[in-house]
Formats: C-alpha cells, sequence, structure tokens
C-alpha cells in the first residue's frame, strides 16, 4: 500500500460520509498514470500544482479593492485567497469535510481576476461585447493558460468548485465547494472592512448597531461569529449553511459595505482611468498582434485574437498593466547623446 493509499484509506476512517473522498473522485481531463512512490492524494496534489503556479504568484500583485494602496497592510489577491483558505480548511475540518479539497479550491478561485479588481473585469466586459466573469476565466487559467497552454489537468471536483465560487454561478456539487463559496464572502467582506477603515473610509461607528449586536464589534470578533455559527448550525441540522438570524445580518452587512464602500466615490476614483488603460491595451494588441508575447503567439491559430488579447490582459498585474500602458503610449524623454 502507498502512502497515498493510506490517506485515502484514513479518509474513510475519519471523514463524514458526506465528504468527497480522494478516491472518487471523477478524474481529471486527461487521465495521468499513478506514480508508485506517490505520498499525496488527488486533492493535495491539485494545491500544489496550483501554488507553483505563475498565475498564483501574480495574485499578490493584483488589487483586492483599493486600486494601488499607499500602505504595506492592505489586502491584495494573494491575501484575500490565504484567507478565504483558511476559513475553509477550518469549517471542512470542524465538519469532518475534506480539507485538502476545500484548500485546493479556495488557492483556485480567484486567479482569472483582472488587474485592477472589479473594474478591470468592467473593462474587459465593454470591449469583448459580451460579460467577462473571473470565475469562468479562473477555471480557464488552470484548464488552458497555465504551462503554456496544457493547463493544470485538475480535478473534477476542484475545477467545478473554482467555477462555482461566485454568487452568479451554479452551485458547487460538492459541500466543499460549497464551503468555499461561502468562505469567499465571510472573508471578503470582513478584511474589506478592515482595509476600508485603515483608508478613512470607514470607523467601527459607521457600522450600523443592528449589525454589530449580532456579528461583533471588531474583525476578530465578526469573523469569529460567522464561522462558529456555520459550524454549529450545519452540526446540529445536517445542513450546510447558517442561523437565519446570522445569514440576514451578513448580507445586510454586505449590502452595508456595497453601498459605503465599492461604490464609495473616493475608494473608486481612480477606477475610470484604470479601465481606460485596460481598454487602450486591448485596441492596441487587437491592431498589433505580433506585439503580443511569444508564448501567446500559437494560441492565435485556434483561439482567435480578441480570446488570446483578453486572456493576456486579465492575467496582468496592475504594476505591469501600467507599465505596459506607460511603454506604449506616454512618450520617452528625450536624451541627447554627448
Amino acid at each position: 500500500m502507498t502512502i497515498r493509499e493510506e490517506l485515502e484509506w484514513t479518509e474513510h476512517l475519519c471523514l463524514s460520509e458526506r465528504a468527497q473522498f480522494s478516491d472518487a473522485t471523477r478524474g481529471r481531463p486527461r487521465p495521468e498514470e499513478a506514480q508508485e512512490n506517490d505520498v499525496r492524494t488527488c486533492y493535495q496534489r491539485d494545491s500544489d500544482r496550483i501554488l507553483h503556479s505563475k498565475s498564483f504568484r501574480r495574485l499578490m500583485h493584483k488589487t483586492q479593492v483599493f486600486l494601488q494602496p499607499e500602505g504595506d497592510h492592505y489586502r491584495t489577491r494573494m491575501t484575500h485567497t490565504l484567507e478565504v483558505a483558511r476559513i475553509a480548511r477550518t469549517i471542512t475540518r470542524a465538519l469532518r469535510l475534506n480539507e485538502d479539497l476545500a484548500e485546493a479550491i479556495a488557492f483556485g478561485h480567484d486567479l482569472g481576476h483582472t488587474p485592477f479588481g472589479h473594474a478591470g473585469e468592467v473593462a474587459l466586459t465593454e470591449v469583448m461585447g459580451e460579460p467577462f466573469r473571473h470565475n469562468e476565466q479562473s477555471l480557464r487559467v488552470v484548464d488552458v493558460l497555465e504551462k503554456d497552454g496544457q493547463g493544470l489537468n485538475l480535478t473534477y471536483e476542484v475545477r467545478m468548485g473554482i467555477l462555482g465560487h461566485s454568487s452568479h454561478s451554479r452551485m458547487p456539487e460538492t459541500l466543499e465547494g460549497q464551503i468555499v463559496r461561502k468562505s469567499d464572502q465571510i472573508a471578503y467582506i470582513n478584511h474589506d472592512i478592515d482595509d476600508a477603515m485603515r483608508a478613512g473610509i470607514l470607523t467601527n461607528d459607521d457600522i450600523p448597531r443592528e449589525i454589530s449586536d449580532v456579528l461583533g464589534e471588531t474583525h476578530r470578533e465578526r469573523i469569529n461569529t460567522l464561522v462558529t455559527d456555520m459550524i454549529f448550525h450545519s452540526r446540529g441540522t445536517g445542513e450546510l449553511g447558517m442561523t437565519p438570524e446570522i445569514e440576514q445580518t451578513m448580507q445586510a452587512l454586505r449590502q452595508f459595505m456595497f453601498e459605503h464602500v465599492y461604490k464609495n466615490p473616493v475608494a473608486k476614483g481612480e477606477e475610470s482611468k484604470a479601465r481606460r488603460i485596460l481598454q487602450e491595451l486591448y485596441t492596441y494588441y487587437i491592431a498589433h498582434p505580433e506585439a503580443l508575447p511569444q508564448d501567446f503567439q500559437p494560441q492565435l491559430t485556434f483561439e482567435g485574437l480578441p480570446r488570446v488579447v483578453c486572456d493576456y490582459i486579465a492575467g496582468m498585474t496592475d504594476k505591469y498593466a501600467m507599465y505596459k500602458y506607460d511603454e506604449l503610449f506616454i512618450p520617452t524623454g528625450w536624451q541627447v547623446r554627448g
């Protein structure tokens, strides 16, 4: 028996019967031969593949809410992803579900986010003439774009969890995927409050008293309330979810954030500039496909120019998008050579 097989056997001993077991995966798009010295389950392998991907590393330099914030402590897509993964693992462990599956989904769920956050999504939606959805792009990243067009060949459960993590997508089939979907909301609502306070847009006193009285006064208290309520309600009822009061209060907090932060003119004041940067880059590369990097050139033969340009721009970090814009559209200073 290999170590992987021992781990799979242990899952059946320790996890709930409602867990997604590693040895019951629906498989990968391309079958892979089992390795005799394999020490990881399929979901552990998927976590590692995502963690070591170029797309994952770029999350460190992609905006969460505030564009180009001055300060080292604002969240990025990377820190958001790690917070989602930890919340999801806490919940899945308490419910005796598959932590490795939840972690893999969490690691991959935001790989398709554009530079400049949701402003980038709006920009690409406008130029493409169809909705750009980051969850669909995240799946495209792991299926097609990573490893020079080979993709990461992830398991079905991880891929569908990535696709189903956002509110406008189909609910994931696994409980682990559903937990990541809820963990994403728990994470971003709360850390965006923290960042908004750091930016001087919110204070604790701005949060409605009826919300604070239920969820708590601090970042720690709010997350603890939401996570523990989900755990105990799910354990008590056998159905994944929160008590009605906590769920309703969380949605009220989410609505409050949309009104006071996500649409706040201070937080979003630079978004029109960000959209223009991406749209002008798109227009340029449509007119000059030869300027696309070499590793994007082969895709032109079977993907079509608009899709390839969209993939290239969506994968940029905020800084790289501004660098390319500066390189292409801002005149360089004239230097007299002596």
